[in-house]
């Protein structure tokens, strides 16, 4: 059993305008559990809250990591994982909007090199 208390209503609240800003339509935002190594110099992994959703080829996952302690990270397939440059985060708005800045900002990157080939 988690000892890391599940996403609240206010967190979803504030999780699902973000989204809907950002895309301009609600957006399908699955929660699960997931594993997460809490401790980078430790093998040992916590089970913790996790939200998930996928939009235009990109999947995005937000782990809470303690109350009111977020990570975040997007990626296409395995291997293609990506994160913001912040281990945590004490403000979900905040988690999320950089999350989907950075993505945009990679997305746009590809494109760019693409457009180059």
């Amino acid at each position: 059993m988690s000892q890391i208390p599940d996403f609240t209503e206010t967190e979803l609240w504030t999780l699902r305008t973000a989204l809907t800003e950002r895309y301009g339509t609600a957006v399908d935002v699955q929660l699960a559990d997931g594993e997460v190594r809490l401790n980078p110099e430790s093998s040992t992994l916590s089970i913790c809250p996790v939200a998930y959703w996928a939009m235009g080829g990109a999947n995005f996952v937000i782990f809470k990591v303690g109350e009111s302690e977020y990570r975040s990270q997007f990626y296409y397939r395995a291997r293609d994982q990506y994160a913001t440059g912040r281990d945590y985060y004490d403000n979900l708005g905040e988690c999320v909007t950089i999350l989907l800045q950075v993505q945009a900002d990679h997305e746009r990157k590809q494109n760019l090199k693409a457009d180059k080939s």
